[in-house]
């Protein structure tokens, strides 16, 4: 009996999340056990079960420098796939992605600033409220520009988000030119990407706007499963498009700026994962979201292991190996894109 594409669909989605989790434990443990001090998976699993008779200095290094950088790469990775995932869908283009339309930018220059000005006014989360607000800021100036005649210019969106990119760009040049050695080495993380500096009150900065972010995504999956299809069929249906829209930006944004403020930059992870999850398991944005952040989740945490052991003991900038990695998987995809068309 041959399967409805529902029923492939459906055995993908269980693969997939099945796969996930397995995937996602046992990358964990491999990060766990990787770097300059030599850690068994039974020393990990006794770190996790509070051992008393693990070694002091073992259980340091586990607990306070190992554990919070595998969990914060996890929520990295899934923050920055479900906030492309979101924006695909909301606005019908696979362009349509963190780092391409601003945000990512935005977030690094409001870190940035919040750097060199060496304010403290917000304490523990001051550079990530700095990070959330120079997000906002970008899409939301993103978004007023694309307007036009009540609708949202796609083709603008895309453009705009480039010349906030070149601007941000051109900020942060020149902050770095003014920053202290200090400062400078500061700014470096937040433009290269980096989970070195991880630490807990990072994970739950990031568990909260993150979270928060997919979550709110999530609820409107199935507005932007209509909306996805074009904006008269979701009108015609009774879809407020634009209100979707600025929820879709806002939790776009929300994860996004909460990943950058902790990590800097991670480039393609919000444009490549959601393609390929998308393409496994069609494009419902509730089982889309949810799938692109378990991927995205493994992936960032097993691209961290490659970073800080491919040069050991030097460490790769994390965002410099998801480019190298997700460019030309990209290229790719628009090249088998455009053979397609031509077929």
């Amino acid at each position: 009996m041959t399967e409805t594409t529902q029923q492939v669909r459906a055995r993908r989605r269980r693969s997939l999340f099945v796969g996930g989790v397995v995937a996602l434990v046992a990358v964990g443990l491999v990060s766990a056990t990787s770097g300059a001090m030599n850690i068994s998976i039974a020393e990990v699993w006794a770190a996790l079960r509070g051992g008393a008779d693990l070694d002091p200095t073992i259980r340091s290094v586990l607990v306070d420098i190992r554990f919070p950088r595998v969990v914060l790469g996890m929520l990295v990775g899934a923050s920055m796939a479900a906030s492309g995932a979101v924006l695909q869908g909301s606005f019908a283009n696979p362009l349509a992605e963190p780092g391409i339309i601003g945000v990512t930018a935005g977030s690094a220059v409001g870190a940035v600033i919040y750097i060199v000005s060496g304010a403290a006014v917000l304490g523990t989360f001051g550079l990530s409220a700095a990070a959330l607000f120079g997000g906002m800021a970008a899409i939301a100036l993103v978004y007023t520009s694309s307007r036009r005649s009540g609708r949202t210019d796609i083709v603008t969106l895309v453009l705009t988000g480039i010349a906030v990119n070149a601007f941000a760009g051109a900020i942060i040049g020149l902050l770095s030119y003014l920053a202290s050695d200090a400062q400078l080495r500061g700014i470096v993380f937040w433009t290269l990407g980096s989970l070195a500096q991880a630490s807990w009150s990072d994970v739950v900065l990031v568990t909260i706007m993150g979270g928060g972010g997919i979550a709110l995504a999530w609820s409107i999956g199935r507005a932007l499963d209509v909306v996805s299809l074009g904006e008269a069929q979701a009108q015609h249906l009774g879809i407020p498009v634009e209100r979707i829209r600025i929820i879709s930006l806002f939790a776009a944004a929300l994860a996004a700026a909460g990943a950058t403020a902790v990590a800097g930059q991670i480039l393609f992870v919000g444009l490549v994962i959601p393609h390929a999850v998308r393409m496994l398991i069609g494009p419902s944005h509730r089982a889309l979201i949810l799938g692109s952040a378990l991927v995205g989740a493994v992936l960032v945490a097993l691209a961290d292991v490659v970073a800080r052991t491919i040069v050991a003991p030097a460490e790769l900038p994390l965002g410099v190996l998801t480019a190298l990695v997700g460019a030309p998987v990209f290229f790719r995809q628009i090249r088998k894109s455009r053979l397609g068309e031509a077929t």
